[in-house]
């Protein structure tokens, strides 16, 4: 039997490994909400404890060693010590969700109660900034407030947009280092979200981490500057590329082959029916900037590229391919264009399938066990075929997924493996 880290990398090389490879939890695209990581513990009868929030937009739960030996996890990930809302994953200190679950959040993990109810969390963790995120009231994860400044087109500068991205520093190194060996030492496949290389994201463009953020912040904004103002977006970019290509020369130096995949882009270009813009723009715009982070990766290091976008992306694989990704996150079959055979035969040798293994839409929280275990075993067999596929569900699975549901995936994915037989 091959050991994790052998078993993801065999399938990276579109080899077919001993079982189909697990990940849940190693990105911040490939979790689960805090409230099922909870749920999955009292299940299996593991000790009650506040599990930690390891990414605190969406409310991501640790799986630590316990549930991951449980589940079957053959993936390990590290991440920055600093998240996308600027303060560090230290210092943990109790805090209780609106649903009564009492969890763990990072120490500078600040928050105020509006009078509507909505619970506002701030930048750097500094209360006299205005908050850049908000939790809805009774909700389950934050999104991004727009704080957009009135746009003087001539006096806009891409350079204000590059606020946030700068050199990486030696703290920050000597964390990663350490990281990334203690994931080594864990036996399972190592994946690794070093930030900076996802040009464009939608979940980074607001700012979230700066007080007072300047440039284009507004989501509806940014996506029109695609078209109207490409130069400048351009130009962004181009900044953002050269700060990436220096830092990733510093972080490899030091964590070398203890890494297997890093984590490059999570900008998203489908939607569930289209997409966010032409293959055209894609290849005239975002192209060029991954073909050099990803030619720089494969030509300095052995680390498979991971590229994540939802939706109907069917027409952009040939230029996720020709751009240099190795890896396809999230699958979801459920958009349009996205059926499983289909990608299979035609994309299935060129580009890993990373998710796909149950719709996190409807037949994971809406489904009975029986229809979660069908739809598993099937998207198993589809993709699993002469290697190129890690199981996980499509994104994150969310808050209010019947924990039965959860298990009833894991023990399919057992059986297609025949584990424990």
């Amino acid at each position: 039997m091959l050991a994790s880290a052998e078993r993801v990398r065999t399938t990276l090389d579109h080899r077919l490994p001993d079982r189909v490879p697990l990940d849940f939890g190693s990105t911040s695209v490939s979790g689960m909400h805090v409230t099922c990581v909870a749920a999955l513990r009292d299940y299996y009868g593991l000790e009650r404890r506040p599990v930690k929030v390891i990414e605190p937009g969406q409310l991501l739960g640790e799986i630590d060693g316990e549930l991951q030996a449980i589940i079957g996890i053959d993936t390990e990930g590290v991440s920055r010590r600093m998240n996308r809302f600027g303060f560090p994953m230290a210092d943990w200190k109790p805090w209780r969700t609106p649903q009564g679950l009492e969890v763990l959040v990072p120490g500078r993990f600040m928050t105020t109660t509006d009078e509507s109810g909505d619970i506002l969390l701030y930048p750097q963790g500094d209360l006299s900034a205005s908050p850049s995120a908000r939790m809805p009231e009774g909700g389950y994860f934050f999104d991004s407030i727009i704080r957009q400044q009135p746009i003087d087109e001539e006096k806009l500068d891409p350079r204000d947009n590059l606020e946030g991205f700068g050199p990486i520093s030696e703290k920050e190194l000597d964390y990663l280092q350490a990281e990334a060996a203690r994931a080594a030492a864990t036996g399972r496949a190592v994946v690794a979200s070093f930030g900076g290389t996802s040009f464009g994201d939608i979940a980074h463009v607001p700012g979230a981490a700066l007080k007072n953020p300047r440039g284009i912040r507004d989501i509806t904004e940014w996506y029109v500057s695609i078209v109207t103002r490409p130069d400048y977006v351009r130009a962004v970019f181009e900044g953002q590329c050269e700060i990436a290509l220096k830092n990733l020369e510093r972080v490899a130096a030091r964590v070398g082959d203890s890494v297997d995949v890093i984590n490059v882009c999570g900008t998203d270009f489908g939607t569930q029916s289209s997409s966010f813009c032409s293959v055209q723009t894609f290849r005239e715009l975002w192209m060029p900037y991954y073909q050099r982070i990803n030619n720089w990766i494969h030509e300095n290091t052995r680390w498979k590229t991971f590229k994540h976008s939802c939706g109907a992306v069917q027409k952009f694989i040939d230029s996720f391919i020709e751009a240099g990704f190795d890896i396809l996150n999230p699958v979801q079959c459920s958009a349009a264009g996205m059926e499983p055979e289909h990608l299979k035969q035609r994309y299935g040798d060129r580009i890993v399938f990373w998710g796909a293994g149950v719709d996190t839409q409807q037949v994971l929280p809406f489904g009975t066990p029986a229809e979660v275990r069908e739809q598993v075993l099937r998207r198993c067999e589809i993709f699993s075929a002469s290697g190129g596929f890690v199981f996980n569900t499509v994104h994150n699975v969310q808050a209010r997924t019947p924990v039965e549901n959860i298990v009833a995936l894991i023990e399919a994915v057992k059986e297609f493996n025949g584990v424990g037989r």
